[in-house]
């Protein structure tokens, strides 16, 4: 099992789908993405935390740096 840490709340999130899985069957979804915005910044977030975004507007780096 692969983990990354969430940039916002630096939670340890499990990355599914790497070569530990293929013995242990693990079956248990990735608990996060990277994110690609317009204003080019690149972060990759637990979805606790991209749950935070607004999600009435373009989401920029500004956004997440306060989170």
């Amino acid at each position: 099992m692969a983990t990354q840490s969430c940039e916002t709340c630096g939670r340890p999130v499990r990355i599914a789908g790497g070569i530990g899985d293929l013995w242990s069957f693990e079956t248990d979804p990735t608990g996060g993405m990277t994110i690609e915005l317009d204003d080019g910044g690149e972060f990759f977030l637990c979805h606790d935390c991209i749950g935070q975004l607004p999600s009435d507007r373009v989401v920029t780096s500004d956004d997440i740096n306060k989170l």
